[in-house]
């Protein structure tokens, strides 16, 4: 779906790695080696984005950092349609309500840091999970969105002081 709305690879791997998690910084060449690409294409994006106000850049040494600009007009909307390309929104609808005693449930792994890697891992924290239904419920949305989906699961007591900083986990749902 994004794929024909935006023709440009590398742009919608920036707003992926961007936009997904708004806490995720980077830089040109950490950039070219996640994304197996010249810097020059990458350079060209990211000046786009920052002229449009959408990326904000800190200069850190020799190195400009990159990362979303949260008080940009539309980052909200950029970051619910990277959701919904992801198909996180239709993961959490189906599985939230019979799930068991849910507490929280976290983005974590690659995505969390906005990397596109096909494996959507979820932390689930909470009590008396019910692993039959989240498993059935695990297929039908895989093949939906055409992504594999893992889940860990801890409870409250495991999860306190574990929590996940903000580049390696993003909190999507909190009862």
């Amino acid at each position: 779906m994004l794929d024909t709305l935006i023709t440009s690879k590398t742009r919608i791997k920036l707003l992926l790695k961007f936009f997904l998690n708004s806490q995720t910084k980077s830089y040109l060449r950490s950039l070219e080696g996640e994304f197996g690409e010249s810097t020059n294409a990458i350079r060209l994006e990211l000046n786009k984005f920052e002229e449009a106000g959408m990326l904000k850049a800190d200069v850190k040494g020799n190195k400009k950092v990159y990362q979303a600009n949260t008080q940009h007009p539309l980052f909200e909307d950029i970051h619910s349609i990277i959701k919904k390309y992801i198909g996180i929104d239709r993961i959490i609808e189906q599985i939230i309500g019979k799930v068991g005693e849910l507490d929280k449930v976290y983005l974590i792994g690659e995505y969390a840091k906005g990397v596109d890697s096909g494996i959507i891992d979820f932390l689930l924290v909470g009590n008396h999970f019910n692993h039959d239904y989240i498993a059935n419920m695990t297929g039908i949305a895989e093949k939906k969105i055409d992504r594999k989906i893992r889940f860990l699961y801890m409870n409250p007591q495991e999860f306190m002081g574990q929590v996940p900083t903000a580049e390696a986990g993003l909190l999507l749902w909190e009862s």
